[in-house]
């Protein structure tokens, strides 16, 4: 359907709330777009449950769509299955390394942490691997703060959710 690839160009523009130069489909939030019942349903699942910025991107996506001339929109809420670093796309992903935010890196199935071992995270402003874990909460709960020993800058990484 020639409206619903339409719709998805429209969420191309609608920017995630925290971290602006990704979009909500560079993020992988958006699991459908449908028409259903005389009207267009989006349905999203958050980044993890609780995320703030869900409200405020449900809110984004209903303006974009009455910008665009589509007033009776819907939109769902899908928590299963659960979202993960792996539905980025790699469009966005180099979005965050030029942003200077480390991507995630391998698959969501990093269970480093739990051993004691942090990950070698490259450095998105120097690309040294010599880098170091400094708290596993960063900018929001989704990041974590290191610092890299090269070049000495501080820098956020969006974890393997």
């Amino acid at each position: 359907m020639q409206q619903e690839e339409q719709i998805w160009q429209w969420l191309e523009e609608v920017s995630d709330p925290e971290i602006p130069v990704l979009t909500v489909v560079d993020l992988g939030v958006i699991r459908a777009v449908e028409y259903l019942d005389e009207h267009w349903r989006i349905s999203i699942t958050p980044t993890y449950s609780g995320c703030p910025a869900m409200n405020e991107i449900e809110a984004n996506i209903l303006e974009k769509l009455k910008q665009e001339g589509i007033d009776d929109a819907q939109v769902k809420m899908v928590l299963s299955p659960a979202w993960t670093t792996d539905w980025m796309t790699e469009k966005g992903k180099q979005k965050l390394q030029d942003y200077g935010i480390a991507p995630p890196e391998g698959s969501s199935a990093d269970k480093s942490v739990l051993f004691g071992e942090a990950k070698k995270v490259t450095c998105p402003h120097c690309k040294s691997r010599d880098t170091e874990l400094i708290s596993q909460f960063g900018s929001t709960a989704c990041k974590s703060l290191y610092k890299c020993h090269d070049c000495k800058e501080p820098f956020d990484y969006f974890k393997c959710l």
